[in-house]
């Protein structure tokens, strides 16, 4: 099947081509296995990915706040671990959304040790993401879905290490996103740069998931940090 083009039709956020199997084939497939635009088309993926993506954002939200406080202590705990020493480092975090680990106390102390961080910026629809130095008290304004951006004044900088919210997480290190692409297109632009920060998603157990069943534009994470709630 030729690969389209990101102005090729839709279903929901997944850009997707011409198909012929059904959806519901995809249970029966080895989660193991990785050729599967071999096997199902790209739209198949598209609407399960969807159905997924409502169940796993609908069980993150009704988390309760103790719980997922809990487990943000928890996700901190267990990055100042695997990261050690941050000093002089550039962090790529994010703003919380829809019961993401709240990681913003945890950048609070790190900074507190040298670390700088940053976050993401929608640009346009299918295009990278930028990440804009975000310092104590920088001034932020709305960005895509209302979400807090630092505001054009700051900085673009390139991160030594991304820390991405998943919605799901799979046996290959694969990430369940929003839909929209963003993070591999970045990460594939950061390396085509020649970056290569260090990937780390961060999320709950209940986000766990056999495979995303991946495609060839999906980018596996380095590893994954999914707290118990």
């Amino acid at each position: 099947m030729t690969r389209k083009s990101d102005d090729a039709r839709k279903i929901g956020d997944e850009s997707i081509g011409e198909y012929a199997s059904p959806p519901c084939f995809l249970h029966e497939l080895d989660p193991a296995y990785s050729g599967i635009s071999d096997a199902v088309t790209e739209t198949d993926v598209a609407r399960w990915r969807k159905a997924e993506r409502a169940r796993l954002i609908a069980a993150r939200q009704a988390v309760p706040v103790a719980a997922r406080a809990g487990a943000d202590a928890e996700i901190g705990r267990r990055l100042d671990a695997l990261l050690g020493d941050l000093s002089g480092k550039t962090i790529g975090l994010y703003w919380p959304f829809k019961g993401e680990p709240d990681l913003r106390g945890w950048a609070k102390r790190q900074r507190g040790t040298g670390a700088r961080f940053c976050l993401p910026v929608v640009v346009k629809k299918a295009a990278p993401l930028i990440f804009r130095d975000w310092s104590e008290g920088c001034a932020l304004e709305r960005g895509v879905w209302n979400i807090p951006i630092p505001s054009a004044a700051a900085p673009e900088v390139t991160p030594d290490v991304v820390i991405s919210p998943v919605v799901g997480f799979d046996a290959q290190n694969y990430r369940l996103g929003y839909g929209g692409g963003f993070y591999d297109r970045t990460l594939a632009r950061l390396r085509h740069q020649g970056h290569r920060p260090r990937v780390i998603g961060v999320g709950f157990e209940l986000q766990r998931i056999a495979t995303i069943y991946p495609q060839p534009y999906d980018i596996a994470l380095d590893e994954a940090v999914l707290a118990a709630v």
